[in-house]
């Protein structure tokens, strides 16, 4: 059974400070007012199982273990816990974390030629019965546990904060720099080698990507710094998580994949111009709606594998979504799920996202991998959640810095079409990158050392 306690004036940003610096906590922040999908959030903390990947070896507990589909191994580790509730709440625990680009080499054979510079798993994702659910529309929270209940019998949550949040320091980074992997012309000449591919009748897209990195200051902290930046990029897919030695802090505009009862549904983005801009320029470009539009038909032919036939639409194409300093092109496709099949069969069905490989997705993957210079680690995987009760929500893990070993690094890119301008691309993908730098330039005084 799920325990249900709900309570009033309780912020749930200060609920997850107080949880930040605990390994596995997850925080998956709805925090664009303004956007439809801008409906719920939820906490989650003290995971009752772990579950890593890397390089097809797979990790329960920290154990290795003898299985050889990550995928079905999750759904046989859901499979272990029965649930029943009556509410409307969609996550009231289960399965959650993320699940990085790479591990898309467990399902296609990918040569093997960028550097594994990060070193950081293909997945991390625990089972959690610990959870907050914060409802916007009715600003009304939730603490859910599924017995044995591991917090206090009164729940208190400031009193909870008191016994746990200490003093920090915390610098924000101001005046740290980004340095790009790849030069300005290196990266540019990048595309141009996609364009040759297309020319040469191998693919119609391809997402070509950028890495910047730079050193942290010695007392930086990763959660004090997602508070500036959920402010100053807020989106509805945002997401903070704590894996120990590894954070993740993401303000992602794109839904990858949400399950809700028999209704599947996916939302790419492509199609990207500065919101200064009229966004009708964006509306009117044949080469970003063609550039959507392709992604589309991928998605259409990945959700058909899981999907009722004849069920897979796209009730919207090519629609302008507004979000800080970018207008983007948002199209929305839907399915309804075969009755045999569950969320993790539609997140294996279409991982990775078709909007951040390119078509078709197994070539375009190829030549991501000899052209990129490392790895894409979590960048362009997927972080969410797929509950107890079957519904599943993620996002495209893009807008997002990975914390590691004292450096963090933050990846940006664009789709490549055969008519795509190489010096545009790379201001593309400066634009997508512009409010995340103007985060580390801001002095956040609360909490600066």
């Amino acid at each position: 059974m799920v325990e249900i306690k709900e309570w009033h004036g309780d912020n749930i940003v200060t609920l997850a400070e107080g949880l930040s610096d605990r390994p596995y906590t997850l925080f998956f922040d709805s925090n664009r007012p303004s956007h439809p999908n801008n409906e719920w959030s939820f906490l989650c903390w003290d995971p009752i199982e772990t579950i890593t990947a890397k390089d097809s070896v797979i990790t329960h507990n920290d154990i290795v273990i003898d299985e050889t589909d990550v995928f079905d191994f999750l759904q046989k580790r859901l499979n272990e816990y029965s649930f029943t509730t009556e509410n409307d709440i969609p996550f009231t625990g289960g399965l959650a974390g993320f699940w990085g680009y790479d591990l898309g080499r467990e399902l296609e054979d990918i040569p093997t030629i960028a550097e594994d510079d990060l070193s950081i798993p293909d997945m991390m994702v625990g089972i959690y019965t610990n959870v907050i659910a914060h409802h916007h529309k009715t600003n009304k929270t939730w603490l859910v546990g599924n017995s044995p209940l591991t917090l206090p019998t009164t729940w208190a949550p400031s009193l909870f904060l008191r016994e746990r949040v200490s003093e920090r320091t915390a610098k924000t980074g101001e005046g740290i720099k980004f340095i790009p992997q790849t030069s300005d012309e290196d990266y540019k000449d990048n595309i141009k080698k996609v364009i040759e591919h297309i020319y040469a009748g191998e693919i119609y897209q391809a997402n070509m990507t950028r890495r910047f990195d730079t050193k942290l200051p010695k007392n930086f902290s990763p959660f004090a710094h997602y508070k500036t930046q959920r402010q100053i990029n807020p989106a509805p897919f945002s997401a903070f998580m704590n894996f120990g030695d590894l954070q993740l802090a993401s303000s992602s505009p794109e839904r990858f994949l949400k399950c809700d009862g028999m209704t599947v549904e996916t939302k790419p983005i492509k199609g990207t111009l500065p919101s200064s801009k009229n966004p009708e320029i964006l509306k009117k470009s044949d080469k970003d709606c063609a550039e959507n539009t392709m992604i589309v038909d991928l998605l259409r032919n990945d959700l058909s594998k899981v999907s009722e036939y004849h069920s897979v639409k796209v009730p919207k194409l090519c629609e302008i979504e507004t979000f800080e300093g970018l207008h983007h092109l948002v199209s929305t496709v839907t399915g309804t799920l075969q009755k045999n099949k569950t969320a993790i069969n539609v997140l294996k069905a279409c991982f990775p996202g078709g909007s951040i490989t390119g078509a078709p997705k197994i070539r375009a993957m190829e030549i991501i991998e000899e052209i990129e210079p490392t790895r894409r680690g979590p960048y362009c995987g997927a972080m969410g959640y797929i509950g107890f009760n079957g519904q599943m929500d993620t996002n495209i893990i893009i807008r997002t810095l990975i914390y590691k070993d004292g450096r963090v690094t933050l990846q940006t890119g664009s789709g490549i079409v055969s008519d795509s301008e190489p010096a545009q691309e790379l201001q593309e993908g400066l634009d997508k990158a512009q409010k995340i730098f103007e985060s580390f330039e801001i002095k956040d005084k609360e909490n600066a050392a």
